[in-house]
Protein backbone atom coordinates (compact mmCIF):
# COMPACT_ATOMS: atom_id res chain seq x y z
CA UNK A 1 0.00 0.00 0.00
CA UNK A 2 2.92 2.36 0.60
CA UNK A 3 3.65 2.38 -3.13
CA UNK A 4 0.29 4.05 -3.76
CA UNK A 5 1.52 7.20 -2.03
CA UNK A 6 3.55 8.22 -5.06
CA UNK A 7 0.51 8.10 -7.32
CA UNK A 8 -1.40 10.75 -5.37
CA UNK A 9 -1.56 14.11 -7.12
CA UNK A 10 -2.82 17.51 -6.11
CA UNK A 11 -5.98 17.64 -3.99
CA UNK A 12 -9.07 18.76 -5.90
CA UNK A 13 -12.28 20.01 -4.32
CA UNK A 14 -15.71 19.76 -5.97
CA UNK A 15 -17.10 23.15 -7.06
CA UNK A 16 -19.70 22.26 -9.69
CA UNK A 17 -21.85 19.26 -10.65
CA UNK A 18 -23.61 18.71 -13.97
CA UNK A 19 -26.53 16.40 -14.71
CA UNK A 20 -27.21 15.66 -18.37
CA UNK A 21 -30.74 14.59 -19.28
CA UNK A 22 -32.02 13.54 -22.69
CA UNK A 23 -35.40 12.66 -24.10
CA UNK A 24 -36.24 8.97 -24.04
CA UNK A 25 -37.99 7.05 -26.77
CA UNK A 26 -36.27 9.01 -29.55
CA UNK A 27 -34.41 7.24 -32.35
CA UNK A 28 -31.66 9.85 -32.14
CA UNK A 29 -31.05 11.08 -28.61
CA UNK A 30 -29.84 14.56 -29.52
CA UNK A 31 -32.23 16.67 -27.41
CA UNK A 32 -30.37 17.33 -24.14
CA UNK A 33 -31.06 19.38 -21.05
CA UNK A 34 -28.23 20.12 -18.63
CA UNK A 35 -28.70 21.08 -15.02
CA UNK A 36 -25.90 22.77 -13.09
CA UNK A 37 -25.42 22.53 -9.32
CA UNK A 38 -23.15 24.50 -7.04
CA UNK A 39 -21.41 22.63 -4.21
CA UNK A 40 -21.57 23.56 -0.54
CA UNK A 41 -18.66 23.38 1.93
CA UNK A 42 -19.43 19.69 2.55
CA UNK A 43 -19.28 18.83 -1.14
CA UNK A 44 -23.06 18.42 -1.50
CA UNK A 45 -24.89 19.75 -4.60
CA UNK A 46 -27.15 22.77 -4.06
CA UNK A 47 -28.90 25.47 -6.07
CA UNK A 48 -29.86 23.42 -9.12
CA UNK A 49 -30.45 25.51 -12.25
CA UNK A 50 -30.23 25.24 -16.05
CA UNK A 51 -26.66 25.42 -17.30
CA UNK A 52 -26.03 29.04 -18.28
CA UNK A 53 -24.18 30.31 -21.33
CA UNK A 54 -21.48 31.71 -19.06
CA UNK A 55 -21.00 28.36 -17.34
CA UNK A 56 -20.88 26.62 -20.73
CA UNK A 57 -18.16 28.99 -21.94
CA UNK A 58 -16.12 28.51 -18.75
CA UNK A 59 -16.39 24.73 -19.09
CA UNK A 60 -15.28 24.89 -22.73
CA UNK A 61 -12.26 27.03 -21.81
CA UNK A 62 -11.29 24.62 -19.03
CA UNK A 63 -11.49 21.64 -21.38
CA UNK A 64 -9.35 23.44 -23.97
CA UNK A 65 -6.69 24.24 -21.37
CA UNK A 66 -6.58 20.61 -20.20
CA UNK A 67 -6.34 19.40 -23.79
CA UNK A 68 -3.40 21.72 -24.47
CA UNK A 69 -1.67 20.54 -21.31
CA UNK A 70 -2.13 16.90 -22.31
CA UNK A 71 -0.70 17.64 -25.75
CA UNK A 72 2.45 19.05 -24.15
CA UNK A 73 3.17 15.92 -22.12
CA UNK A 74 6.56 14.40 -23.00
CA UNK A 75 7.11 16.93 -25.79
CA UNK A 76 10.82 17.83 -26.24
CA UNK A 77 11.84 21.48 -26.24
CA UNK A 78 13.56 21.12 -29.60
CA UNK A 79 15.51 18.24 -31.07
CA UNK A 80 15.09 14.87 -29.37
CA UNK A 81 17.65 14.56 -26.53
CA UNK A 82 20.49 12.26 -27.54
CA UNK A 83 20.10 10.04 -24.46
CA UNK A 84 16.48 9.11 -25.22
CA UNK A 85 16.22 5.49 -26.39
CA UNK A 86 12.45 5.21 -26.85
CA UNK A 87 9.48 7.53 -26.44
CA UNK A 88 5.81 6.63 -26.21
CA UNK A 89 3.76 9.82 -25.88
CA UNK A 90 0.32 8.15 -25.84
CA UNK A 91 -2.25 8.32 -23.05
CA UNK A 92 -0.10 5.96 -20.92
CA UNK A 93 3.12 7.51 -22.18
CA UNK A 94 6.58 6.53 -20.99
CA UNK A 95 10.22 7.24 -21.80
CA UNK A 96 13.30 5.04 -21.87
CA UNK A 97 16.59 6.88 -21.55
CA UNK A 98 20.17 6.30 -20.43
CA UNK A 99 22.73 8.10 -18.30
CA UNK A 100 26.51 7.60 -18.35
CA UNK A 101 28.78 6.42 -15.53
CA UNK A 102 29.12 9.43 -13.24
CA UNK A 103 29.63 10.59 -9.65
CA UNK A 104 26.35 11.17 -7.80
CA UNK A 105 25.51 12.18 -4.22
CA UNK A 106 23.80 9.11 -2.73
CA UNK A 107 21.68 9.14 0.42
CA UNK A 108 21.61 6.16 2.80
CA UNK A 109 19.62 5.62 6.00
CA UNK A 110 21.69 5.54 9.16
CA UNK A 111 20.98 1.87 9.89
CA UNK A 112 22.94 0.76 6.80
CA UNK A 113 26.21 2.18 8.14
CA UNK A 114 27.00 3.82 4.79
CA UNK A 115 27.76 7.55 4.76
CA UNK A 116 25.66 9.70 2.44
CA UNK A 117 28.33 10.93 0.05
CA UNK A 118 29.47 11.31 -3.54
CA UNK A 119 30.21 8.00 -5.29
CA UNK A 120 30.67 6.75 -8.84
CA UNK A 121 27.75 4.81 -10.31
CA UNK A 122 27.55 2.73 -13.50
CA UNK A 123 25.73 3.62 -16.71
CA UNK A 124 21.98 3.29 -16.19
CA UNK A 125 18.87 2.74 -18.27
CA UNK A 126 15.68 4.32 -16.98
CA UNK A 127 12.05 3.66 -17.88
CA UNK A 128 9.41 5.93 -16.41
CA UNK A 129 5.74 6.72 -16.81
CA UNK A 130 3.73 9.19 -14.79
CA UNK A 131 3.55 7.02 -11.71
CA UNK A 132 6.27 4.37 -11.93
CA UNK A 133 10.00 3.99 -12.48
CA UNK A 134 12.32 1.13 -13.44
CA UNK A 135 16.11 1.38 -13.34
CA UNK A 136 18.72 -1.01 -14.73
CA UNK A 137 22.49 -0.93 -15.14
CA UNK A 138 24.28 -1.50 -18.45
CA UNK A 139 27.84 -2.34 -19.36
CA UNK A 140 27.63 -1.90 -23.13
CA UNK A 141 26.53 1.66 -23.99
CA UNK A 142 26.31 1.08 -27.74
CA UNK A 143 22.59 0.51 -27.52
CA UNK A 144 20.65 -2.05 -29.54
CA UNK A 145 17.41 -3.87 -28.85
CA UNK A 146 19.52 -6.86 -27.75
CA UNK A 147 21.59 -4.85 -25.24
CA UNK A 148 21.59 -6.89 -21.98
CA UNK A 149 20.34 -5.26 -18.81
CA UNK A 150 21.87 -5.75 -15.38
CA UNK A 151 20.35 -5.12 -11.98
CA UNK A 152 20.91 -1.55 -10.82
CA UNK A 153 23.28 -1.82 -7.82
CA UNK A 154 21.03 0.00 -5.36
CA UNK A 155 18.69 -0.66 -2.47
CA UNK A 156 14.88 -0.19 -2.66
CA UNK A 157 14.52 -2.03 -5.98
CA UNK A 158 12.46 -5.08 -6.92
CA UNK A 159 13.95 -7.82 -9.07
CA UNK A 160 12.10 -6.51 -12.15
CA UNK A 161 13.80 -3.13 -11.83
CA UNK A 162 10.83 -1.31 -10.30
CA UNK A 163 11.73 1.28 -7.71
CA UNK A 164 9.99 1.44 -4.34
CA UNK A 165 9.78 5.20 -3.72
CA UNK A 166 8.55 4.76 -0.15
CA UNK A 167 6.83 7.92 1.04
CA UNK A 168 8.25 10.13 -1.72
CA UNK A 169 5.37 12.11 -3.21
CA UNK A 170 5.59 12.01 -7.00
CA UNK A 171 4.33 15.18 -8.73
CA UNK A 172 4.47 14.98 -12.52
CA UNK A 173 2.56 17.85 -14.20
CA UNK A 174 0.07 16.97 -16.94
CA UNK A 175 1.98 19.23 -19.33
CA UNK A 176 5.43 18.00 -18.27
CA UNK A 177 7.88 18.27 -21.16
CA UNK A 178 10.33 15.49 -22.00
CA UNK A 179 13.49 17.04 -20.52
CA UNK A 180 11.74 18.07 -17.30
CA UNK A 181 10.16 14.62 -17.00
CA UNK A 182 13.50 12.81 -17.06
CA UNK A 183 15.10 15.33 -14.70
CA UNK A 184 12.25 15.04 -12.20
CA UNK A 185 12.47 11.25 -12.06
CA UNK A 186 16.26 11.29 -11.59
CA UNK A 187 15.88 13.85 -8.82
CA UNK A 188 13.19 11.75 -7.11
CA UNK A 189 15.41 8.69 -7.28
CA UNK A 190 18.67 10.21 -6.05
CA UNK A 191 17.10 12.53 -3.48
CA UNK A 192 15.35 9.70 -1.63
CA UNK A 193 17.13 7.58 0.96
CA UNK A 194 18.29 4.04 0.14
CA UNK A 195 17.25 1.89 3.05
CA UNK A 196 16.84 -1.86 2.38
CA UNK A 197 16.89 -4.76 -0.05
CA UNK A 198 13.48 -6.07 -1.08
CA UNK A 199 12.43 -9.70 -0.89
CA UNK A 200 15.89 -11.19 -0.85
CA UNK A 201 16.84 -9.43 -4.09
CA UNK A 202 20.62 -9.46 -4.66
CA UNK A 203 21.58 -6.80 -7.22
CA UNK A 204 25.32 -7.50 -7.12
CA UNK A 205 27.81 -10.28 -6.52
CA UNK A 206 28.99 -9.91 -2.95
CA UNK A 207 28.01 -7.58 -0.13
CA UNK A 208 26.25 -4.44 -1.35
CA UNK A 209 26.77 -2.59 1.96
CA UNK A 210 30.53 -3.12 1.82
CA UNK A 211 30.56 -2.09 -1.84
CA UNK A 212 29.01 1.32 -1.15
CA UNK A 213 31.09 1.81 1.98
CA UNK A 214 34.17 1.46 -0.23
CA UNK A 215 32.86 3.60 -3.10
CA UNK A 216 31.71 6.45 -0.86
CA UNK A 217 35.15 6.48 0.78
CA UNK A 218 37.07 6.67 -2.51
CA UNK A 219 36.85 8.17 -5.98
CA UNK A 220 37.14 4.72 -7.57
CA UNK A 221 35.06 4.00 -10.69
CA UNK A 222 32.18 1.61 -10.24
CA UNK A 223 33.36 -2.03 -10.70
CA UNK A 224 30.91 -3.29 -13.33
CA UNK A 225 32.15 -6.86 -12.91
CA UNK A 226 30.09 -7.14 -9.71
CA UNK A 227 26.77 -6.50 -11.51
CA UNK A 228 24.31 -9.37 -11.72
CA UNK A 229 22.66 -9.96 -15.09
CA UNK A 230 18.88 -9.89 -15.44
CA UNK A 231 16.78 -11.94 -17.86
CA UNK A 232 15.92 -8.74 -19.74
CA UNK A 233 17.24 -7.07 -22.83
CA UNK A 234 16.51 -3.48 -23.83
CA UNK A 235 13.73 -4.62 -26.17
CA UNK A 236 11.81 -6.07 -23.20
CA UNK A 237 11.23 -2.56 -21.85
CA UNK A 238 9.42 -1.51 -25.03
CA UNK A 239 5.77 -2.49 -24.89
Amino acid sequence: MKELTGTFGNLYEPVKALIILCKTGESHQSDYYIESYDMDEKGCPINGHPLSVRESNNLAKALQVNEKKAQGFLTPKGLMPSNVLHLNSGADGYVIWHTPPQPVKLLFTENLGIPSALANIPALVWKAGKGSLQVFAVVDTVFQESTPLFYAPFFNLYNDGRVCMGNVRIRIPNDCGLEQFMELWQDYFFNSYFSHLIGGHEPIKGNIVQLWQQLTATAAPFPTEVLNATKYQLKNLIR
